[in-house]
């Protein structure tokens, strides 16, 4: 199912933003990288900082854990990023 994101205007059975140009499935891994981005750098660290303040140890360990897999995550959708911007030429 395609993302309601799409406006399709191209014939080719990729579909393509009309203002972006870009293909769904890439504007949708530019948007997950911005959501993973958004959390390891803004709020995760937040949570840690708190959880530790008020003694939760184990909250601690949780956030921590969490982080790592964000961060694994962010790398994954930024090979894929990549592998995009080579295959398609994200830049015409």
């Amino acid at each position: 199912m395609s993302s309601s994101y799409n406006q399709n205007t191209s014939s080719s059975s990729a579909t393509k933003n009309e203002n972006t140009k870009l293909e769904n499935s890439t504007y949708n891994i530019l948007s997950a990288l911005g959501k993973e981005a958004d959390f390891l750098y803004s709020t995760v660290d937040k949570y840690i900082e708190d959880a530790k303040n008020d003694g939760r140890n184990h909250l601690v360990d949780i956030w921590n854990e969490i982080k790592n897999d964000k961060q694994k995550h962010l790398n994954m959708l930024k090979q894929c990023l990549e592998k995009e911007a080579q295959e398609k030429n994200i830049a015409q």
